[in-house]
């Protein structure tokens, strides 16, 4: 058997996450019932029970292609791939544009998906920083000073997994010379846009700056809809036309149903309000969060996240970040994500996007293991 560097978050996650009382490892905010969905069109339903349970166009079915593309300045359908979740868009994207011994430089800290195909795939991986001293602001001179004439891909995440920083239009600007400048393809995981926490401007996207973009989003971050398993890319059509080709030996098609559901959810008239929807659950449950930290004296340190549903804390405790979660989802059944995830210790990741009453139950439970922790620490 081949080596394997599994994915160890999503390890964890679909391991436990089902089995604990409280889960705030979740990245995207409260998930939306399908009554919600259905609230600006309840006769959607019939149409529905009208659908042949069949195989929808395998690269997503024409109306959903339509309001993906809507989202993109200068796209039209045929520069959209739909696949089951931005995981596979990004699986593809690398797998397609790159072979074993190419060079690609990832953003970090960063959703770790990325560099474990990398790592899976033999190819040759540099990173560059997100300096937390500086407000998880990219360091584009690291960048610049380690991407090559050898360089085949940038990975970025904007807004950025785990810490929130979104990207500004500037940063955008210079990681895009800096790719054109070695001919190196970007590949921007833009699943957060959407999920603004103090704007109503969206994050601006990589899409169209730059004739080697491929763009990647997703039902489950920015629209609470993770169980649609719908995701997207978006590119230059001959490149997606490669990766449907990929597309067909892994997964073949989303469903049917899938694909008419998320049609729905971003069509104009629906759009709107999913998305005032996430962002009300984003701005109601950080300073929730906020609170219960400072109201622990010197224990965590944080840089507001700008998007996404995800604070990204340093702690000040006597415990390693994997043991500390771990044991916080055995002795009280809540699921957080330890910094180890991210190469990063002494850091947790924890989402708050969700109904305050749950947030909080969550939160007392953590604040229990800490007060241990801490007393432990004070006799030791």
């Amino acid at each position: 058997m081949s080596s394997f560097e599994p994915f160890v978050m999503e390890r964890m996650m679909s391991k436990f996450e089902q089995s604990v009382d409280y889960n705030l490892s979740e990245s995207g905010v409260h998930p939306m019932l399908l009554s919600e969905l259905f609230a600006d069109d309840p006769g959607f339903i019939e149409e529905l029970l009208a659908t042949d349970i069949n195989y929808p166009h395998v690269n997503g079915i024409p109306e959903l292609r339509e309001n993906i593309s809507r989202l993109y300045e200068g796209a039209n359908p045929e520069n959209v791939l739909v696949t089951v979740g931005a995981i596979e868009a990004n699986y593809l994207t690398v797998r397609t544009l790159l072979s074993a011994g190419d060079e690609i430089v990832i953003m970090s800290p960063n959703y770790m998906q990325i560099w474990g195909i990398a790592k899976n795939h033999g190819l040759n991986i540099k990173t560059f920083n997100l300096r937390e001293e500086n407000g998880w602001t990219p360091d584009l001179e690291e960048l610049e000073s380690i991407v090559t004439p050898e360089t085949k891909m940038i990975a970025v995440c904007n807004p950025n997994n785990p810490t929130g920083r979104a990207t500004t239009l500037e940063e955008i600007d210079r990681i895009v010379a800096i790719a054109e400048k070695v001919g190196a393809w970007i590949l921007a995981d833009e699943v957060y846009a959407g999920a603004e926490r103090e704007t109503d401007e969206q994050t601006p996207s990589f899409y169209g700056l730059y004739d080697r973009v491929i763009a990647m989003g997703s039902m489950s971050k920015a629209y609470g809809l993770p169980g649609l398993r719908i995701g997207w890319a978006a590119g230059p059509e001959k490149t997606l036309d490669d990766m449907w080709a990929r597309h067909e030996y892994i997964a073949l098609s989303a469903t049917m149903l899938s694909n008419k559901l998320a049609a729905l959810a971003l069509s104009p008239g629906v759009r709107p309000r999913i998305i005032a929807r996430t962002r009300k659950y984003i701005r109601d449950g950080f300073p929730v969060l906020k609170e219960w930290m400072d109201s622990h004296e010197g224990v965590f340190k944080i840089v507001p996240p700008d998007a996404a549903a995800i604070a990204f804390a340093r702690y000040d405790l006597d415990i390693n970040s994997t043991e500390f979660v771990t044991r916080l989802m055995n002795e009280k059944s809540v699921l957080i994500v330890p910094g180890d995830h991210f190469g990063l210790d002494n850091f947790v990741r924890i989402s708050f996007g969700l109904p305050h009453d749950y947030l909080n139950a969550a939160l007392n439970r953590i604040h229990d293991l800490i007060m241990e922790i801490k007393g432990k620490s004070a006799t030791a």
